[in-house]
């Protein structure tokens, strides 16, 4: 029975009658009547808050869009949560409270003043220091007073009190001032004069003056001495054009020369076991057929091949990954070469679904480490373009060499020449194709070859292209699968460069 005391205890304490426990359970119809009868009519001002269901919907007054930064209209309608009569109530208060209506009393008037000037008064500006002149000792030494180094103090570090922290232009500028004053033997009525002179404004060199500086600088033609034979200079042409770099165009593939030996290639098909010169034709071939489906930069293609051929040296790679290795590269390719390159989930699906993502990233990681993540590889399609450039080549003529260049990709036996030399054999090649004469001397001076240099790589290349066209027994199976670049440049937009007839024997 001691519970019963104690709830009685506490049911006289509070006033309360006690009532029979059983009468105190009700079911939620039964409080529901019972909160309809006892709940008394909503006064103005107040939120009753009856309905706490997520159906009831608000007011069409009080209704609100949620914005997009955050929840800054959720609480302008928590503040908008009371009725519209109260409204006005509040809003007649605070102009009640911030009338001031007895302006003509005089002692209202000196606590408003005084109200007015405190928060005028409490940054408080200080005096500007009068120039003091030097004063002179008996000794006849001059001594610069110390007010007058502080005289060029900005009015920011004035009213900061941290003067480490905030620190403007004219204060360093005054600092280094009178440190080279107090170096030099200067005397002070020559300083007060430099001081006047030099505060409102600075020493200008004329408009005119620095517009002739800088077209001298800039717009100045160098005059070079070139070899016998070199029929024009191209840089100097184009000095003026800024997307032609006339300024580092030779230096740039001067060292682009100089990196070629980083990333030579040597006859890693003997270390292959499960791979052969056929299966890595087929595989540029599909990568090939990647690059123009996806419109491709021509540079994300030689950099996907040069990264195949520079992993395959390192690394033993089995017949099942040899196509997610290609799929990697051009992968890191686009990365590197591509504005909008193509997702993870395009080369997964151009592989028919044979890889998953973390393969293909797990390959990618492993290319990257090979590579020593040095991607600035020298290709040779940029040489091309600018040695056709350098030569004021027809854009036919170009194309031609673009396809002559990229059917070498196929070709395992031109892996280990460098790509300046395959460059300039492609150009060669499509010269002679054309019937437009040999190696001039303009190309000799841009390309740093000679004919020497690139005879036996031409002569490989037209092999080349002549074991493409074979009909009988062994090549006819090459034939009819490695078509894509041959298909390619068949069409209109490369002027059909693959159609025409090659040339039996070449005059160089």
């Amino acid at each position: 029975m001691a519970p019963s005391k104690i709830l009685n205890i506490q049911n006289k304490q509070s006033g309360t009658n006690v009532t029979n426990t059983r009468k105190r359970i009700a079911t939620r119809s039964q409080n529901s009547a019972l909160n309809n009868v006892l709940v008394k009519p909503p006064v103005l001002g107040k939120d009753p808050r009856v309905k706490r269901k997520a159906e009831a919907s608000p007011p069409k007054e009080k209704t609100t869009k949620r914005s997009a930064l955050g929840n800054i209209t959720n609480a302008i309608g928590k503040t908008l949560g009371t009725h519209q009569t109260q409204e006005p109530k509040k809003t007649v208060k605070k102009t009640a409270v911030t009338q001031v209506k007895p302006f003509t009393q005089t002692s209202s008037i000196r606590t408003l003043e005084k109200v007015v000037t405190k928060p005028e008064v409490i940054p408080q500006k200080p005096k500007p220091v009068p120039r003091v002149k030097p004063v002179k000792k008996d000794d006849g030494k001059v001594e610069i007073p110390s007010k007058i180094v502080k005289v060029r103090r900005s009015l920011d570090l004035e009213k900061s009190e941290d003067s480490s922290l905030y620190v403007s232009a004219l204060d360093d500028i005054g600092d280094d001032s009178t440190k080279k004053f107090r170096k030099s033997n200067i005397q002070p009525e020559e300083i007060e004069e430099t001081d006047e002179k030099n505060e409102p404004s600075e020493p200008q060199v004329p408009a005119e003056v620095e517009e002739k500086l800088v077209t001298n600088q800039l717009d100045a033609v160098p005059e070079r001495t070139l070899p016998e034979g070199v029929q024009w200079d191209f840089d100097v042409e184009n000095w003026l054009d800024p997307f032609q770099v006339s300024h580092y165009a030779m230096d740039i593939f001067d060292y682009l020369k100089e990196r070629e030996h980083l990333f030579s290639i040597g006859d890693y098909m003997e270390k292959q076991v499960c791979l052969s010169r056929w299966m890595r034709a087929l595989l540029v071939d599909w990568m090939v057929e990647v690059q123009e489906s996806f419109e491709l930069n021509h540079e994300t293609l030689y950099l996907a091949v040069k990264l195949v051929d520079l992993y395959l040296t390192k690394v033993i790679v089995g017949k099942e990954t040899l196509q997610l290795l290609g799929a990697a590269s051009l992968f890191i390719a686009s990365k590197y070469d591509e504005r909008i390159p193509p997702m993870v989930e395009d080369f997964l699906y151009i592989c028919d679904g044979a890889y998953t993502q973390r393969e293909l990233i797990r390959m990618e990681m492993s290319i990257l480490k090979v590579v020593d993540f040095d991607l600035g590889i020298p290709l040779s399609y940029r040489f091309l373009r600018r040695y056709a450039r350098c030569a004021k080549v027809s854009m036919p003529t170009l194309t031609l060499a673009r396809y002559i260049l990229e059917y070498s990709l196929m070709d395992y036996s031109t892996i280990m020449f460098s790509d300046s030399k395959m460059a300039a054999s492609a150009l060669l090649l499509a010269l002679q194709m054309k019937d437009l004469g040999g190696w001039t001397p303009t190309l000799k001076y841009y390309s740093g070859y000679s004919v020497d240099d690139i005879r036996d790589i031409v002569n490989i290349m037209n092999q080349g292209l002549h074991r493409n066209l074979k009909e009988d027994g062994l090549h006819r199976k090459h034939k009819e699968t490695l078509t894509t670049i041959h298909n390619k440049y068949s069409h209109k937009i490369f002027f059909e460069v693959a159609t025409l007839p090659l040339k039996d024997t070449l005059n160089i």
